[in-house]
């Protein structure tokens, strides 16, 4: 094989052994406006050499298509690409609509060796000499039935977040008005918050009056109220406030349409969300969440190990020369960690064995830690739950964690070791 872009040659290596070297392999590196593709296969003519061919395709549909019925004349098996942004997406769901069983692989796994050069046409074969060898793991790709639920679900978090930060500005208009409505009341963005922000675009100043706005529990507090709202609020401050909360209301629409977009998405996933609706926590927001980052079927992570490992929430191995040293986590995905982090707040607010956990631990190591230990233990259950989907989650309940340590648990937490090592044991009371 001869390359189109310039004479590539004909590289060739010493084969391994039949049953460890796959025959027929494609290698991709992804860019924006084009890909580098490197195909291996047997060389006919030099029996066990490898022959090798190099060619580039521009990222448009049409020349994508060209690359599968290349990849297709040759028989490639395997074809492997890096995990770049987002630009892996097109070759990859054209491959996949092709019928292939494209590999996405993470960037640092396959690093060159050190002092050798890096360009596109070299990435691409030293990506298929790894492949080749089978020296690549792939990376977890969602099933296309479910990547557009976790767009929905990514997108809403995106909306929530530009939500609170314009928010944050109108706390902050307030701040600069000596409006210190914040103070008094636990949500100024209450019933009661925005009818006085209404006033105070409408043109009242008059406190009192502003105060008399307040509705519900916050009437109690009157007296503060006035004193909160007693400032210098301008015409500027209004002009901006209004503008502020019109953003922040069609940030609330925009939420509203998406979470309507994403129940639709679910339907076909109903049973799931009801059996992690059992999590203390988990609400149908959250399960749609996580359900959008690792799907419903767990046969790709063997264990709940696995799963967590993969999501970030376990420590990575650190030794050297005998001695363990401070461990972190690994990095995972942001969207998955943002949702157990919100489970994890929410349990704590529960009676329960999960809240009753997450409390303790908070008081003792922080909340961050806290948070990533909850995170954890709720995602050990939704692997176990999804598992076995006729499962159902028991509560242990908040005092029995005060119950293992209690004297009588503690005993019987000796015998059944004494009784593992083989001893026959018998309790007596002290006198």
């Amino acid at each position: 094989m001869s390359s189109p872009e310039r004479s590539a040659g004909m590289e060739s290596i010493e084969a391994h052994a039949g049953e460890s070297l796959i025959e027929r392999v494609a290698g991709i590196d992804v860019g924006k406006a084009e890909v580098v593709c490197c195909v291996r296969v047997p060389d006919a003519a030099r029996r066990g050499r490898r022959g090798q061919e190099v060619r580039r395709f521009s990222t448009m549909t049409a020349a994508l298509h060209q690359m599968c019925d290349w990849f297709a004349e040759l028989s490639v098996q395997r074809v492997v690409m890096e995990s770049t942004s987002d630009y892996w997406r097109p070759p990859f769901y054209v491959l996949e609509a092709r019928g292939f069983e494209p590999w996405l692989v993470n960037a640092r796994e396959v690093k060159h060796l050190p002092g050798r050069p890096k360009t596109d046409r070299i990435d691409a074969v030293w990506l298929a000499k790894l492949a080749e060898r089978q020296m690549l793991r792939p990376s977890f790709v969602l099933p296309p039935d479910l990547r557009e639920l976790r767009e929905l679900t990514r997108y809403r978090v995106d909306l929530v977040v530009m939500r609170n930060s314009e928010k944050q500005r109108v706390e902050k208009v307030l701040e600069d008005a000596q409006i210190k409505v914040s103070l008094v009341a636990s949500d100024p963005f209450g019933v009661s918050g925005r009818a006085i922000m209404a006033a105070l675009i409408a043109g009242e100043r008059d406190p009192e009056r502003l105060a008399d706005l307040a509705r519900g529990v916050l009437r109690k507090k009157t007296p503060d109220l006035v004193e909160a709202l007693t400032g210098r609020f301008n015409q500027q401050h209004a002009w901006l406030l209004a503008k502020m909360l019109q953003r922040v209301d069609d940030h609330d629409r925009d939420i509203a349409d998406v979470d309507a977009r994403i129940e639709e998405l679910l339907a076909p996933f109903a049973e799931a969300v009801a059996v992690l609706d059992q999590i203390p926590g988990i609400d149908r927001v959250a399960a749609a969440a996580v359900i959008g980052e690792i799907g419903v079927d767990m046969s790709r992570f063997p264990t709940a190990g696995h799963l967590c490992s993969w999501a970030g929430f376990a420590p990575l191995a650190h030794a050297s020369a005998g001695r363990e040293k401070k461990r972190k986590t690994g990095h995972g995905s942001r969207y998955l960690a943002r949702a157990m982090g919100n489970a994890a707040a929410g349990a704590a607010r529960t009676q329960t064995h999960l809240g009753q956990r997450q409390r303790e631990l908070a008081r003792r190591r922080g909340k961050d830690v806290a948070n990533v230990a909850t995170g954890r233990a709720i995602l050990v259950a939704v692997w176990h739950l999804l598992s076995e989907p006729s499962g159902h989650f028991n509560d242990l309940g908040p005092q029995w964690r005060e119950h293992k340590r209690s004297p009588r648990g503690q005993a019987r937490r000796y015998v059944r070791q004494l009784q593992a090592l083989g001893f026959n044991v018998t309790i007596t009371p002290a006198a």
